[in-house]
């Protein structure tokens, strides 16, 4: 890996939706999720980091150093065996290895930090966001909590959304007795018509240095993987998903110039006057206020 980056980093992104469903919220019938009070549709940070880790994975395919550690149906033990393994613990079964890792540490008291830095350097989404790594509940076995570098929270719509249930025909039929009665079923899907939507994340150049080691490579597949995050993601029930805006914010040192709510506050995304129901991205106005933010502050626009 390279060196770890030397600058706070701010960013906002804007993506937006047409006719899908962005982030299903399963305690709903899997709706889209929205903000009770506001109408604002929600979009958790745990989905667009799903997102990020997903083409990270297509594009890198386990490349050494870029291996994702988070993975649907891959249990977080293997690749906990695997950092065990590189301290010569060859143990398969969860248990023993636990028991040799034990009587390591009698040695060895540096076996947390050694278990640590394998996994920020072996797994990008690791030295990216951070992770608790500590699988065995009833065991000894943890490679250590580590708080990652770049940390984003939930994308919020600028206006209010609307959920409109679509009612659908299944012609595909199951048996033979279906065939005979000319059954078909009928179902429901969630959609949003249109929808714009706004997240900010935050970059730690400090937690970068003295944990992970996020390097300025790192830095520029993560901008990548923003870029393109809904491009490999295409489903019928997500619709038409695309990334519209990416704006970075970069500090002049590791601790930044200034509260990253000024930051934030200077992006304003406005509906265009004379548009009531926005249906298309250009419906929107995206202005920086460049008077508000200090001059050692740099900011480009991605996109």
């Amino acid at each position: 890996m390279g060196e770890a980056i030397k600058n706070r980093y701010e960013f906002v992104v804007l993506f937006d939706v047409e006719n899908g469903n962005p982030n299903g919220d399963p305690d709903a019938g899997n709706m889209p999720r929205i903000d009770p009070e506001s109408g604002l549709g929600l979009v958790t940070d745990v989905c667009i980091k799903r997102k990020i880790r997903n083409y990270v994975e297509t594009v890198k395919e386990d490349e050494k150093g870029y291996k994702i550690y988070i993975k649907e149906d891959v249990p977080l033990n293997r690749s906990d065996r695997e950092a065990c393994k590189s301290l010569g613990i060859e143990a398969t079964e969860d248990k023993k290895v636990t028991e040799e890792l034990k009587k390591l540490k009698k040695t060895d008291e540096k076996v947390d930090i050694k278990l640590r830095d394998y996994m920020c350097d072996n797994f990008f989404d690791i030295r990216t966001f951070g992770a608790v790594m500590t699988t065995f509940v009833k065991a000894s076995l943890n490679c250590g909590q580590v708080r990652g570098p770049v940390q984003i929270g939930f994308a919020r719509s600028i206006d209010p959304i609307i959920s409109q249930e679509v009612t659908i025909t299944r012609v595909a039929i199951t048996t033979e007795k279906d065939a005979e009665n000319k059954n078909t079923e009928m179902g429901r899907k969630s959609i949003v018509p249109y929808g714009l939507y706004r997240v900010e994340g935050y970059i730690s150049a400090n937690l970068a240095r003295k944990v992970t080691g996020f390097s300025e490579e790192d830095l520029e597949l993560l901008w990548e993987a923003i870029i393109n995050m809904f491009e490999n993601d295409h489903s019928a029930a997500r619709g038409k998903m695309a990334v519209r805006e990416l704006i970075v914010f970069k500090h002049s040192k590791e601790l930044g110039d200034c509260p990253a709510y000024k930051l934030f506050d200077a992006v304003e995304v406005k509906k265009n006057e004379e548009i009531e129901y926005p249906r298309k991205y250009q419906d929107y106005t995206v202005e920086i206020h460049e008077e508000n933010i200090p001059d050692s502050v740099e900011v480009r626009r991605m996109i």
